[in-house]
């Protein structure tokens, strides 16, 4: 384990079993085996189709779901092994940001209460609450006079100001952004990007990005790691997964945006056919009846995780091959 290590998943796995009145219950799998971690002080990205498991993975990092299998652990101390106090300061210290931030408000609650309820818990005097939720505001660029005014009244970018300022109000170390720009403009995009690279800076965060747009991980992320189907197929620093990515998933991936080369990207990669079901995962490489470059091992031998740069990981059988 990496002493550097803030925040770290061994092996998690998660399953749900759906059911219907017609048929009998499936299960759906959607973490298989991840382990990652988030180093002190970077921002760790994790990219992949929708369906993938990123968002399960992010609520069970931050300790909101438990896993069926594996551990989480915070600064080494196993989450479900910690005292009641150690775990109320896990749940302060670790803030999440969902996708859709008016969902996480609660409609009937003035944005300054929502804002300064963390300050609450922590045991805040109610006479420095307001200045504190001022400040906090006026960082993520709210102004003092909507203090009094309902989620409602806000705009898709305003309301994601007021989850990063809730999350802020807690003063944590780890912020685990699920999706935080996907529901909005694409100029406001650019806003909300830019204003979580400078929370990072100014509140000395780590951070942990769940995005479908590999673009917004490069720009903001030290690292990002690639799911398929509930596992991590590639991990990499940003930088060399731009420069050289190991595995057909990433290739495709980065061939599908446009306007970028590299020099191991081919101008076309098409996938066939969509995502298998979660519910009725395929044998041996999981990411085989879509990769151009499958063989018959590929089809019956799961691959597993292989470093072939520092810090370069990949779970392919021709990595090696396909990419020298």
């Amino acid at each position: 384990m990496n002493e550097s290590a803030l925040l770290t998943g061994t092996d998690l796995v998660k399953k749900f079993k759906i059911s219907s009145r017609r048929a009998a219950a499936n299960i759906l799998t959607a973490l298989d085996g991840v382990s990652l971690e988030i180093i002190t002080g970077e921002s760790l990205g994790v990219a992949g189709e929708s369906g993938c498991g990123k968002s399960t993975l992010a609520k069970v990092m931050a300790g909101l779901m438990k896993p069926d299998q594996g551990v989480v652990r915070y600064k080494q101390s196993s989450l479900p092994e910690m005292s009641r106090a150690d775990q109320k300061f896990f749940r302060r210290t670790t803030q999440m940001i969902f996708q859709d931030p008016f969902s996480s408000l609660n409609p009937r609650m003035r944005i300054g209460d929502s804002i300064a309820e963390p300050l609450r818990l922590a045991g805040m005097a109610a006479t420095h609450q307001r200045e504190e939720t001022a400040r906090i505001m006026s960082t993520v660029g709210l102004g003092n006079d909507v203090m009094n005014r309902f989620p409602d009244e806000f705009s898709g970018g305003q309301r994601q100001r007021i989850g990063i300022a809730r999350a802020l109000a807690a003063n944590p170390e780890i912020l685990i952004a699920d999706e935080p720009v996907s529901s909005l403009d694409i100029s406001i995009q650019a806003q909300i990007i830019n204003l979580l690279l400078q929370m990072k800076s100014d509140f000395n965060l780590s951070m942990m990005i769940i995005s479908h747009n590999l673009m917004v991980l490069r720009h903001i992320c030290d690292r990002i790691a690639i799911m398929y189907l509930g596992v991590v197929v590639e991990c990499a620093p940003a930088s060399d997964l731009f420069r050289r990515c190991r595995h057909p998933y990433t290739e495709a991936l980065l061939a599908a945006i446009p306007g970028l080369k590299g020099s191991h990207q081919p101008d076309t990669v098409i996938l066939n056919d969509d995502v298998p079901s979660p519910m009725h995962i395929p044998p041996g490489c999981r990411f085989h009846p879509r990769c151009r470059y499958a063989k018959t091992i590929c089809r019956q031998e799961s691959p597993g995780l292989v470093e072939y740069a520092s810090g370069h990981t990949a779970a392919c059988h021709f990595s090696r091959q396909i990419f020298g």
